[in-house]
C-alpha cells in the first residue's frame, strides 16, 4: 500500500473493515482481531495508529517484534489458522504496520479460549445468538437455510395441486394422497425429520407467512424521490408461496410503472418504460440468493426516479458487486433454486441473470450495504420525453433570447439554435444537436458550457438520462 492510500484510510477512520492499533504486544488479543475480520469480508489492521487517528509509528525493532507476534498469533491463536499478509509502509516518515486478513474460508474461526469473534463496526463482539451462528455456518457451506426443518408444520400444510403439477414435470407419479406427497417430498429433500423444510414450506405449503411472517414482501410506490416521505400512491403486502409473491410483485410494478408505445400499434398496451425481463431477473434472485437467517421481508420500493429492489442480507460467497456485473454467481440456497428453475419462478439459473439486467439496463446500481445487511438493486426510471408544440417553442426561445440579448448582448445563430432544439426536447443530446445543427459535437459541447455557465441552462440527472431545462439568464 502507498502512504497516500493510508493517509486516506487514516481520515476516513476505524470502520468493520479497518482497525488501527497504537502498538501490539498480546498475542492472544491480536488472535481476536484476525478472528473477527477472517469470520467477516475480511480487513486491515494498521499497527502504529491510534485510535484518535494519531500516525505514531514503530521503531525497527518494534516492526520485528510485533511481525513474529502477528504470524504466532496467526497460527497459534486462531483456529482453524488464518493466512494474513504483513508490510510495512512509510507514513510521513514514520513506519506502520499493516496486517491484511482475507475473508475466511472455513468459517467460523475461534479464538484460544474457544470464543467466535465478529467484527461489529470498528469494534469487534462475541457471537452469542443462534441466528449468528447459523449466518457463519451458511458462509462456511456447512448449513443452508433453505433446508433447515421449521417446528410445527405438517402434512396438512401441503398444497397437493402444486406438488402434483411439479411431480408431473418431473415425469413421475402425481402425488394423491397427503401421505404420497409427504414421501415424495421427502424423497425430494422437502421434509426433513419430519417436518417441511423452509424450501418445502415457501415452494408447497398452503401458509408460509402462518409459520414465517417475515419472509413476506412489502411493496411501496413513494410520492417524490425519498423514502421518508410520508405519503404514497400506492402500497401492499404480499403473503404466499414463492410463486404467489413473484406474481404480486409483478403485478405491483405493472400496475405503477408507465407505459410506452415503443413503436407498437396505437390498439396495444405498450411496453414496460423498463424491460420487463430485468425485474423478472431481479425478483428472482430476491427471492432465491437473500439471506433466509435474516428475519426480515423483500421490499419493492417505486419511486418518481428509480425502483429499488431490497432484500435481506449480503452477497454470499464473498461476491462483490463487481464481479457479479460480470457473471459471477454463488448459489446461497440450493433446494430453493433447484426447484426454481423447474418452472417454478422464470428462473433458469445458470448464472447469467445479472449480465443480462446490465444489458437492458445500463444504469442498473448494485449495493452491498454490509452496515445494513442488505442487498439493494436501484434501477432508474427513464424521465418521459414530453415534446412541445412549436408555438411553446417559438415563445420560450424569443423570452429568453430576448432576456440575454437585454442582459449580455447578441446571442448567435447557433446558440439560438441550442436553445429551440432544447426547448422542443428536454432529453436532446449533444450528438442529436450536433447532427441537427450541423458543427460537431466538440463544439457543441462548448456551447452548452458556456450556456450553463452563464446561466442560461441547467442540467438535471445524469448524463445519461437527464434533462435540460432552460433558466432564466
Amino acid at each position: 500500500m502507498t502512504d497516500t492510500q493510508i493517509l486516506r484510510i487514516v481520515a476516513r477512520g476505524e470502520d468493520s473493515r479497518h482497525q488501527f492499533k497504537a502498538d501490539a504486544t498480546n498475542a492472544k488479543s491480536v488472535g481476536a482481531e484476525l478472528a473477527a475480520f477472517a469470520n467477516g469480508l475480511g480487513g486491515l489492521l494498521l499497527i502504529g495508529i491510534s485510535d484518535d487517528r494519531q500516525i505514531l509509528g514503530l521503531s525497527g525493532a518494534d516492526v520485528r517484534r510485533i511481525n513474529s507476534l502477528v504470524a504466532s498469533a496467526a497460527s497459534q491463536n486462531v483456529r482453524p489458522p488464518v493466512t494474513f499478509t504483513s508490510e510495512n509502509v512509510d507514513v510521513s516518515g514514520k513506519v506502520i504496520i499493516v496486517i491484511s486478513v482475507p475473508a475466511g474460508t472455513d468459517k467460523p474461526y475461534f479464538d484460544s479460549d474457544g470464543v467466535i469473534w465478529q467484527k461489529a463496526g470498528p469494534d469487534k463482539r462475541r457471537v452469542h445468538s443462534k441466528e449468528e451462528l447459523r449466518r457463519l455456518f451458511q458462509d462456511s457451506d456447512l448449513l443452508q437455510a433453505d433446508a433447515v426443518p421449521i417446528p410445527d408444520t405438517a402434512k396438512e400444510e401441503i398444497e397437493l395441486p402444486q406438488l402434483a403439477e411439479l411431480a408431473r414435470r418431473l415425469e413421475e407419479k402425481d402425488p394423491r394422497t397427503a401421505a404420497a406427497g409427504w414421501t415424495q417430498m421427502k424423497r425430494m429433500g422437502l421434509v426433513r425429520e419430519g417436518l417441511l423444510t423452509l424450501a418445502g414450506l415457501l415452494l408447497f405449503g398452503k401458509r408460509p407467512q402462518r409459520f414465517k411472517p417475515q419472509f413476506s414482501l412489502k411493496a411501496v410506490y413513494f410520492r417524490g424521490t425519498d423514502s421518508s416521505s410520508t405519503t404514497y400512491l400506492d402500497s401492499e403486502d404480499f403473503e404466499g408461496r414463492l410463486p404467489q409473491l413473484f406474481q404480486g410483485a409483478f403485478a405491483f410494478l405493472r400496475r405503477n410503472l408507465r407505459k410506452v408505445q415503443a413503436g407498437q400499434s396505437v390498439n396495444t398496451e405498450g411496453l414496460l418504460e423498463i424491460p420487463q425481463a430485468v425485474f423478472e431477473e431481479l425478483l428472482c434472485n430476491a427471492f432465491l440468493h437473500r439471506d433466509y437467517l435474516i428475519d426480515a421481508p423483500i421490499r419493492v420500493f417505486l419511486f418518481e426516479d428509480r425502483v429499488e429492489i431490497i432484500s435481506p442480507g449480503l452477497l454470499p460467497g464473498g461476491l462483490t458487486v463487481e464481479n457479479i456485473r460480470q457473471g459471477a454467481s454463488v448459489i446461497r440456497n440450493p433446494l430453493l433454486t433447484s426447484f426454481a428453475t423447474k418452472g417454478l419462478l422464470p428462473y433458469r439459473g445458470i448464472g447469467t441473470g445479472i449480465v443480462r439486467v446490465v444489458h437492458e439496463s445500463p444504469d442498473v446500481q448494485f449495493v452491498n450495504d454490509t452496515d445494513a445487511l442488505l442487498f439493494r438493486a436501484v434501477v432508474r426510471r427513464p424521465i418521459p420525453v414530453r415534446e412541445n408544440p412549436p408555438g411553446v417553442v417559438d415563445r420560450v426561445v424569443e423570452k429568453v433570447v430576448d432576456g440575454v440579448v437585454e442582459k449580455e448582448g447578441v446571442l448567435s445563430k447557433t446558440r439560438r439554435q441550442i436553445i429551440k432544439a432544447i426547448a422542443a426536447n428536454p432529453h436532446v443530446s449533444a450528438k442529436d444537436l450536433s447532427s441537427k445543427i450541423g458543427i460537431s459535437s466538440r463544439k457543441i459541447q462548448d456551447h452548452l458550457r458556456q450556456l450553463r455557465e452563464r446561466g442560461i441552462l441547467v442540467r438535471e440527472g445524469p448524463d445519461r438520462g437527464g434533462l435540460w431545462k432552460i433558466a432564466s439568464p
